[in-house]
């Protein structure tokens, strides 16, 4: 059986205000369930060793190759993959790194209808798909570095 429960204004305004709160706190924590990696960079020389690069590729589904190739094209710089890390000629600078694979993110793995980064690249006569596995959106992709 329902029962009516008559609230004052002031008595209303509370509870919404609580419920604002919470709902506020819970946005706070979770702002993404996807975050890259901290970029691990060491210096030897004229030499810079992205020591963690393998990971990158794993967190955006991605080939190592072709992120290799994109940070090497932006970087105007040749770069080699060895092991689990990247080496790269010329001194880079850890915010370098993190601010590229940010772009490489919006560009060739966040799903430009929902944003989402669950997605996976097709080509499909001799033209290359962005496919969205959450809304299920098919974007064509500029470049070739997916």
């Amino acid at each position: 059986m329902l029962r009516l429960i008559e609230l004052t204004k002031s008595e209303y305004e509370k509870l919404l205000k609580k419920i604002q709160d919470k709902v506020s706190e819970t946005r706070k924590v979770s702002t993404s369930r996807f975050e890259l990696p901290k970029a691990d960079i060491m210096w030897q020389g004229n030499r810079t060793f992205f020591r963690n690069f393998a990971e990158f590729p794993k967190v955006l589904r991605r080939d190592p190759e072709k992120v290799l190739q994109y940070l090497s094209k932006e970087f105007a710089t040749p770069a080699q993959y060895t092991g689990d890390k990247a080496v790269f000629v010329g001194k880079k600078e850890p915010h370098e790194f993190t601010s590229l694979l940010a772009i490489y993110l919006k560009e060739y793995v966040e799903c430009p209808t929902c944003k989402s980064p669950d997605t996976r690249v097709e080509k499909l006569n001799r033209v290359t798909f962005l496919i969205c596995e959450a809304c299920g959106a098919k974007s064509p992709l500029k470049g070739q570095y997916a």
